[in-house]
């Protein structure tokens, strides 16, 4: 009962000091510093740990007032750690008032060393505290015999924490590599008197486990990863030397061989097993995984001197297991060689003699084990061929072996068995360069594989699943219904199950990510057969509806990429379909705000490829509930810009979607754009409201200018255009509207302006407008004609060798020929338009406009689908200005007159490309209608 209300109160406590310390509750240190000195040091410390943990996350400003609480508070926490070891058959009440200081120090020092730690005296004191509790063996008397209570026991958790503490000050301010000028000091004094004693220490610790004693996992978790940091460093590696092999052989390797509670828990709970052997939280605490990583860090590092030795070493484990009889072959060190082999396959890949021999030692050592007796070699042997998988088999037949075994594998009695199989698969999938391979067992592998889902919830299956998806792409087509509708089942599976843990990282939420993943990379792979996107509609609206909701927002984001393939690549977009669109919007109203890019992309998909029902339907009114929201988020006054940058590029999707149709909306959206414009400091924000004036133009010139002169905005709205489209860098390029897009859309507002009667466009407003224009065509052809280039640059290394990765690069993929797309056949015309969905979720993400003298001239924008794709800024310009010389002569006379010989100059230039843009149109349109006739005869 007293550690309940200790919890609940220290709950309340830590909420009190997270919001009202030091302002609100100045006088807490003075208390805490009172009564360490007096009789209530433990409820002292309690609170005081709970203090400083406030602040271990925190740097810089934020942290300031760790220095007080160190200086109030340390001298008195040194004097109690004092008196605390020196008391003879402590008791366990003691152990708890030490590892509060422990937490307490901890925390202090976690991002940065206080000042007063400086002081090497002060900190001598404490590390001689240290590792007196570091060297000291914990008590035998009153540890309790069950192992998991035993980890938790307070002596060990001391020693734990003082491990962690050591660990930390070792690799974070330690280390002299790492260092600034003010701390390379205190990494000196560190490495010169403590480093080495506490590497001592350590294997001492560790040789408890040698000699069959009793070391918690999570200790040995982090003296492992103390040695590890231990192999670069010269001095500490000459101190470990001697130790080296009675480390590696007699301690690591025992460590990396199942055991006892991996077969117990092998025996009464395979799950568990399973999730334990991929959650990456486990390895924290995993003595088997530092064992690992240790090894790959020596033969790395180190290499010259321990890599023959350490494989040699492994040889001999398989060369006993081989010649023992059954009933004596030790199963558990073959596990052990076989984790090692795996362990190293990088290194072992690379290096000779070992990379040739790869392929030997598989069949000889690992494909046996493939129908070994014992179930845990069998496993490993499925994990270690899909470390393998790559490597390039002189003879096919191995590979073939192997893929066979792995899949035989799914079909296994034992649970972790089938799991290792599929991660297998995964690479094996990867790794096959002819899919002849695979395609006969695909569909005994699907339902094997979806036999493994109905067991196990786990998101790395779905990967494996989604890898084989992605490797046979249009292929999967015949059973993209039957897949979707098993990862749905299974959706709602593990949907339940993360109810049920209530926790949101649960594997059973992580797995239900992954399902929504898969579908979503199923529905990607037959976006060329539309039919499809019929037939799993039924099974899919069910999770769309329920999961736009706020029951869903674990997996918002992959929801709605789910709507946006449904309303994109099926025929037309059903009237159930269009019931989604309510719950974006109020979703969006109520807590979305965050996920507005991503709500943005179907929101598109709604208004333009279901535009006849969008205009038409009333009952609900799609028009009235998209203003609705706009204009509330628009005016928000609490939003940041950032926020509401979807806004205007939803508004300008209605105005080029619904052209001639929408008229009533005009004033209304141009009011609230105004009144944002007014107020927005983000240039890229302001860019974008700009651009929903220049839609407004282009959609009608006249009505839009009468608008902007009734509100009594035009004078402010166009000085402020014009004074945007002069700002330049220091390069000379646009400081706005940077992307191709943005320009046309420029271009065609202004040009749309030139029809309007001199009436209504006085000759000063007609000759700005122009030589303006003129400016933005010149600087939209020169980044159109880098856009190709890098395109052509790019497509050269495609030839030349394999591809990079350039996925974090938004300029990377940024040229889709704006000048025209030429598709040879249907084939590239529907990869260009998955390209261009697969972009609109990179389009709509806000814009990272914080660095005014950025380069990042070009976006993902550009592969946006709109209207606006066909027509062409120039022959739209020169098309005007043709009209205006044929109307109004005397006026195109005058115009010209004003032009000195520079814009003259770009006038003719601009001609003279619209002529050949012509020529070139007229080219692509008889292409494109070859290409069809012959996709259709």
């Amino acid at each position: 009962m007293l550690i309940i209300c200790r919890v609940q109160l220290g709950e309340c406590l830590k909420t009190i000091i997270h919001a009202d310390y030091p302002e609100q509750w100045p006088r807490l240190l003075e208390w805490i510093k009172h009564n360490l000195q007096d009789q209530q040091v433990y409820g002292s410390l309690f609170v005081l740990r709970i203090l400083s943990r406030k602040y271990e996350f925190k740097s810089d400003e934020e942290r300031i007032p760790v220095n007080r609480i160190v200086d109030e508070t340390f001298q008195h926490l040194l004097n109690i750690f004092t008196r605390l070891v020196q008391i003879e058959n402590p008791s366990l009440e003691v152990a708890e008032l030490i590892k509060l200081i422990c937490k307490i120090f901890w925390s202090s020092i976690y991002l940065e060393i206080p000042k007063q730690l400086f002081d090497p005296n002060v900190f001598n004191a404490w590390m001689l505290l240290f590792l007196n509790v570091l060297e000291r063996p914990v008590p035998v008397e009153g540890q309790p015999m069950d192992p998991e209570i035993r980890k938790s026991w307070g002596w060990w958790k001391v020693k734990k924490w003082t491990v962690h503490i050591l660990n930390r000050l070792y690799t974070r301010f330690g280390d002299l590599k790492i260092q600034n000028p003010e701390t390379k000091g205190f990494a000196q004094l560190f490495q010169k008197n403590y480093a080495g004693k506490i590497l001592e220490c350590h294997l001492n610790l560790l040789n408890v486990i040698r000699v069959g004693g009793y070391l918690p996992d999570r200790v040995t978790n982090l003296i492992l990863q103390y040695l590890s940091n231990s192999i670069t460093k010269n001095t500490m590696y000459t101190l470990l030397q001697p130790r080296l092999d009675v480390l590696l052989f007699e301690i690591v390797f025992p460590l990396m061989c199942f055991n006892d509670n991996d077969q117990k828990l092998w025996d009464e709970d395979p799950h568990e097993y399973v999730r334990k052997g991929y959650d990456i939280i486990e390895d924290l605490y995993s003595p088997r995984t530092a064992s690992m990583d240790f090894v790959s860090e020596l033969v790395r590092k180190r290499g010259k001197e321990n890599l023959h030795k350490f494989i040699q070493f492994i040889v001999e484990v398989f060369r006993r297991y081989d010649e023992s009889p059954i009933e004596r072959k030790p199963y558990r060190q073959k596990d052990g060689a076989l984790l090692a082999i795996g362990a190293l396959c990088d290194k072992l890949k690379q290096t000779e003699p070992y990379k040739s021999e790869l392929e030997r030692m598989l069949v000889q050592h690992v494909f046996p084990e493939f129908s070994s007796p014992v179930g845990h070699l069998r496993a490993k042997a499925a994990w270690v061929a899909g470390q393998y998988a790559h490597i390039s088999f002189s003879d096919q037949n191995n590979f073939r072996k192997a893929l066979s075994s792995v899949v035989s594998g799914l079909r296994d009695t034992e649970l972790p068995v089938r799991v290792d199989s599929v991660f297998a698969l995964r690479s094996f999938v990867e790794a096959c360069k002819d899919l002849n391979e695979i395609r006969p067992i695909l569909p005994l592998l699907l339902d094997e594989f979806f036999k493994l889902m109905n067991e196990v919830e786990n998101e790395d299956l779905v990967f494996t699943l989604e890898t084989i998806v992605d490797k046979f792409g249009e292929e999967m087509a015949p059973y993209a219904l039957g897949l979707c509708q098993n990862l749905a089942a299974a959706f709602w599976r593990c949907m339940n199950t993360a109810e049920a843990e209530d926790e949101a990282d649960d594997p059973g939420a992580l797995a239900a990510v992954g399902c929504l993943r898969a579908i979503s990379t199923i529905l990607e792979s037959v976006s060329r057969l539309p039919h499809l996107f019929v037939q799993v509609e039924p099974t899919l609206l069910p999770i769309m509806r329920r999961m736009l909701t706020s029951d869903g927002q674990e997996v918002f984001e992959e929801v709605l990429e789910i709507v946006s393939y449904m309303t994109f690549f099926a025929p037309t977009i059903s009237l159930e379909m269009w019931t989604l669109w309510p719950l974006m919007i109020e979703a969006l109203a109520d807590w979305a705000i965050d996920f507005f890019p991503n709500i943005l992309v179907p929101l598109d998909n709604y208004v333009s490829r279901g535009n006849a029902h969008f205009l038409a339907c009333k009952e609900p009114n799609y028009q009235q509930s998209l203003w609705n929201m706009l204009s509330s988020i628009m005016a928000d006054p609490n939003l940041e810009d950032s926020d509401i940058e979807p806004a205007p590029k939803l508004i300008e999707v209605v105005f080029q979607n619904c052209r001639g149709q929408v008229d009533h909306w005009v004033e209304p959206y141009l009011r609230i754009t105004v009144e944002r414009l007014r107020r927005s400091e983000r240039p890229y924000l302001k860019c974008l409201l700009v651009q929903v004036i220049a839609d407004a133009l282009y959609y009608n010139a006249p009505l839009t200018l009468s608008i902007l002169t009734k509100l009594g905005v035009a004078t402010e709205v166009f000085g402020l255009w014009f004074q945007m489209l002069q700002q330049k860098k220091k390069s000379g390029q646009m400081t706005n509207f940077k992307r191709e897009h943005d320009k046309k859309v420029c271009c065609l507002g202004l040009t749309s302006l030139l029809a309007l009667p001199a009436d209504q466009l006085p000759a000063d407003a007609l000759q700005r407008i122009f030589t303006a224009t003129l400016g933005l065509l010149v600087a939209y052809k020169e980044q159109v004609a880098e856009a190709a280039k890098a395109e052509e640059a790019e497509a050269d290394d495609d030839m030349d060798g394999p591809e990079t990765d350039d996925d974090d690069d938004e300029d990377a993929d940024d040229s889709d020929k704006e000048m025209g797309v030429d598709a040879e056949d249907g084939d590239e015309a529907d990869s260009i338009k998955l390209q261009k969905l697969a972009a609109q979720a990179k389009a709509f993400r806000p814009h990272d406009e914080d660095d005014d003298d950025s380069d990042d001239d070009y976006s993902d924008d550009e592969e946006l689908q709109s209207p606006i794709d066909e027509v062409d800024p120039f022959v739209f310009f020169m098309d005007a200005v043709q009209a205006m010389q044929a109307s109004d002569p005397a006026r195109f006379h005058s115009l010209k007159q004003t032009l000195d010989f520079h814009h003259q100059a770009l006038a003719n230039g601009v001609a003279q490309h619209a002529d050949q843009r012509r020529v070139e149109i007229e080219k692509e349109k008889l292409e494109k209608a070859s290409a069809a006739a012959a996709a259709t005869s």
